[in-house]
């Protein structure tokens, strides 16, 4: 009797992890550069065309959730505009791109808007995330699950990231969200090594519609880390669904002028088109590729150059600014005191994180480069057009690994990438995100033009400062 029990149970458990399979991303009908959730597309009523403010969210667990949650703060309390139009310089965001734990704040900001600032710390960052996703991994029902082929940890978690966090919301419906400002949630190729963005821009190269696709499934594939989980898995489509390729992936491909950058984007773009080899796409952490969340926003000011239609947002913008919050850590192991060699776990770990760190580094070198010569260049071609005059960037940087104070340094550097951290250690980030912005010399200048610049920003009257969160400008 026991026996046929086992055996039942056995055969129940076969049949239960062979029916599970992870949600299947939706074919595009057709592919239409007029629609769809692209930049380009979005439209922002409620904020002006003078500034093109985007914000670039880094990963690292629940200390860069926090350190992101805490620059939104700041942004809420920090007016701009003449007195009779001043307003939050957070309604004036118009991009987020983020990567890993970056994404959760920057998903539920665009999502829900000011709910954030309501209910986030107790949904999310003061929540014991991990041990969560750990039980619901361990739990009976999700193991037999588990021995599926077609469903694996990512799949779980980004079940559990919807219940916790998005509610069903898929991009379309971020889309419909009036005022939202655009998400670039980043992850990235497991083959190629590439970035990999949750854009209709990019689900057109596999012929995929992304305002279908559930925003908690790209948050788990930006943070999806290789060693602890699993890629998230999409469908290529463009074997059967064939729609060309983009004129500007072939003048790159062709033009013996084109720079190898924007060549090397051509190929990785041409890849996708490539169906019957590459039928399906395994993402894992946006970290891998870009921890800054940077790169976006650089590869499309190279495809600008390079012949692609800029935005129309690039096109009437005086000012772009972009703040950059960079949650990596950079602890002090204490290894070289000594002559013994650092174990096992502890090397695996820094294979990662080394060449994270030097990688950002010269990504915010390759950013400040690309955006001085779209200024340059943007500014040059108004000259003859009597466009909105010259382009002025504004990089604010935020490194946080690189704090004055020495106690709060030393804190930061000792905070770990875990998606739960104690509740004090949530709110000093939050105020160290808050103080560092709000004393940023470039942000100090931004915000002092935005104040006293000639050409005062257009807003929509009636849209003014809360009294809880605005900032004394005197």
């Amino acid at each position: 009797m026991a026996m046929r029990s086992s055996i039942t149970f056995l055969a129940i458990a076969l049949f239960a992890s062979g029916c599970a399979h992870y949600p299947v991303n939706a074919p595009l009908a057709a592919v239409d550069g007029r629609t769809g959730y692209r930049f380009e597309n979005t439209a922002f009523s409620t904020n002006s065309d003078d500034l093109l403010l985007m914000l670039a969210f880094s990963g690292g667990g629940t200390r860069a959730a926090a350190l992101d949650y805490g620059v939104l703060e700041e942004l809420a309390r920090t007016g701009v505009g003449p007195p009779s139009q001043q307003h939050r310089l957070l309604d004036e965001v118009d991009l987020i791109s983020s990567v890993s734990g970056g994404s959760f704040t920057a998903a539920y900001y665009a999502l829900w808007g000011d709910r954030i600032f309501s209910d986030f710390e107790r949904q999310f960052l003061k929540k014991r995330v991990q041990n969560a996703l750990r039980l619901r991994i361990l739990a009976p029902w999700n193991t037999l699950r588990l021995f599926s082929p077609t469903f694996n940890r990512s799949d779980l978690a980004a079940e559990y990231y919807d219940r916790l966090l998005f509610k069903g919301a898929t991009f379309g419906d971020l889309a419909a969200r009036p005022g939202a400002p655009f998400l670039i949630i980043n992850s990235t190729d497991l083959t190629s090594g590439a970035r990999f963005e949750f854009t209709q821009d990019q689900f057109d190269f596999i012929n995929s519609d992304v305002s279908q696709f559930p925003i908690a499934r790209a948050v788990a594939a930006s943070a999806a880390h290789p060693l602890l989980l699993s890629p998230i898995v999409l469908k290529n489509y463009s074997a059967s669904q064939q729609s060309g390729e983009p004129e500007w992936i072939r003048s790159a491909l062709t033009d013996p002028a084109a720079s190898s950058r924007l060549r090397n984007l051509a190929l990785q773009a041409r890849s996708y088109l490539d169906g019957d080899k590459r039928r399906f796409i395994h993402l894992v952490d946006g970290g891998v590729s870009d921890n800054l969340g940077l790169r976006g926003s650089t590869d499309s000011a190279v495809v600008y150059a390079g012949g692609s239609r800029p935005s129309p947002a690039l096109q009437k913008a005086r000012r772009i600014a972009v703040i950059i919050v960079d949650a990596n850590t950079d602890p002090d192991y204490g290894w070289d005191s000594t002559e013994r060699s650092p174990g096992f776990w502890n090397r695996l770990g820094l294979v990662g994180g080394v060449p994270i760190r030097r990688y950002s580094f010269e990504t915010i070198e390759l950013f400040r480069e690309t955006m001085a010569r779209l200024a340059r260049e943007t500014s040059a071609v108004r000259l003859t057009m009597n466009g909105p005059g010259e382009l002025t960037i504004y990089t604010v940087e935020l490194h946080f690994n690189q704090l004055a104070d020495d106690s709060d340094r030393r804190f930061f550097n000792s905070v770990p990438t875990r998606l739960q951290l104690p509740s004090a250690t949530v709110d000093r980030l939050r105020s160290i995100a808050a103080a560092e912005l709000a004393r940023n010399e470039e942000f100090q200048r931004l915000i002092e033009d935005l104040r006293n610049g000639s050409n005062p920003v257009n807003f929509p009257t009636g849209m003014k400062i809360s009294q809880s969160t605005e900032r004394n400008s005197q």
